[in-house]
């Protein structure tokens, strides 16, 4: 079986990986990691909307058996959960986490050694879900981990609303990119996200993923070492804006995407007030989100 080597390992054969370090913590001191471009001096531990400070905050991390079977294999995957969110998501399962502030701080050589931890208990990859606000601090304990051995591939687990600027930084940093593709209107974005231009960011950020990764590869046995997979969690009543998501995708990522289309959507936190989204969704709206997903040739995942 072919050895697959992450790029960040190359990288960090020369300066660059600390030269990406250095560029991305500049940008804390006015804040412009996501699309809210706060501006705030996070170095001096000001918040902006996303509540994160100087340091990282994680709720858990452990060896996870739920994500996509690409991703878990036969020894899972090493997720690290990250505390805060630059989005809003009114239906957020994770709302103690991502809006209330559930966890605490580390220091860049903690989550060095949790990212190594991690893989010495065999899991494939490094899974970092919802990274984007902390992207300075995990390539800096990045750059420490491979200086000590690191070497599975890195998994960028976010939200789709991402910065342009922070994702170049980032290519030949990250191995996978799994963005969570939510809604296609400004409308859905504004009262769901409270982000009335999610839509307009994600396909950009979509084509820059894929331009950097493209399709998903798997190895002989199985699980994906590069490429991006596309998450779309099918909303209740909403499988037009689903269906608009499978075309673009299909016609200009590629039809070889790996896309999971979930069904598992339950109202949570402010969902449970909202009389469109507080139900389940039926088994045949599902169903008609994975058949529009095929009728454009998209076949991997589901």
């Amino acid at each position: 079986m072919q050895q697959f080597q992450p790029g960040y390992i190359e990288l960090n054969k020369s300066i660059e990986l600390r030269l990406r370090v250095a560029d991305l913590k500049s940008m804390l001191g006015s804040c412009s990691l996501c699309p809210r471009n706060c501006g705030i001096n996070r170095l001096n531990n000001e918040k902006g909307y996303c509540n994160a400070g100087a340091e990282v905050e994680i709720a858990s991390y452990f060896t996870h058996f739920g994500e996509e079977p690409p991703l878990i294999g036969k020894y899972g995957s090493g997720t690290i959960f990250f505390t805060h969110c630059h989005l809003r998501c009114s239906f957020c399962q994770n709302a103690d986490i991502s809006k209330y502030g559930k966890g605490r701080s580390y220091s860049t050589i903690e989550l060095a050694n949790m990212m190594l931890n991690l893989q010495r208990q065999n899991c494939h990859n490094i899974n970092l879900v919802s990274p984007t606000h902390y992207v300075p601090q995990i390539v800096d304990a990045l750059s420490i981990a491979v200086r000590n051995g690191l070497d599975v591939p890195l998994v960028f687990n976010c939200s789709g609303y991402e910065s342009l600027e922070v994702l170049q930084l980032l290519d030949g940093v990250v191995d996978i990119y799994l963005p969570d593709v939510k809604f296609n209107t400004r409308q859905g974005g504004h009262v769901y996200l409270n982000a009335s231009d999610y839509s307009d960011i994600w396909k950009p950020v979509i084509r820059e993923m894929h331009r950097q990764v493209g399709d998903l590869q798997l190895n002989d046995l199985g699980v994906a070492v590069k490429g991006l997979m596309v998450r779309h969690l099918v909303m209740p009543g909403d499988i037009t804006a689903s269906n608009e998501i499978m075309k673009f995708i299909a016609e200009e990522i590629s039809t070889n995407t790996y896309i999971n289309i979930m069904q598992q959507y339950q109202p949570y936190d402010k969902a449970l007030t909202d009389k469109v989204i507080n139900r389940s969704i039926r088994m045949d709206e599902f169903q008609a989100v994975v058949q529009q997903a095929r009728s454009y040739g998209l076949h991997r995942g589901f």
